[in-house]
């Protein structure tokens, strides 16, 4: 299971409440907390708070097909332009 660590923040964007809600409501499940590099502190998401993560990015509006086509497209490109041929090619000139 991958460990998912959300501020305050976005624990509460998460739960739909306040960020003090989020705060005390990670003290009552007693999840892991750790103050970041950048200042803010962080919690780790038990199992059913990371179920819910998955299910609110599955829900996004966000063309996930879209983005992967286009990026293997890109891809497909870069690889086209750095075959071996050209690679040689270009090192002999």
């Amino acid at each position: 299971m991958p460990q998912i660590w959300m501020t305050y923040d976005e624990l509460a964007t998460l739960c739909e409440c306040s960020s003090s809600e989020a705060r005390l409501r990670a003290i009552h499940l007693s999840l892991d907390r750790r103050k970041s590099r950048d200042g803010a502190t962080r919690v780790k998401l038990d199992l059913a708070l990371t179920a819910r993560f998955f299910a609110s990015i599955r829900e996004s509006d966000f063309d996930l097909d879209s983005a992967i086509a286009a990026l293997q497209a890109t891809h497909r490109q870069m690889a086209e332009l750095l075959t071996p041929n050209e690679v040689h090619r270009r090192g002999v000139a």
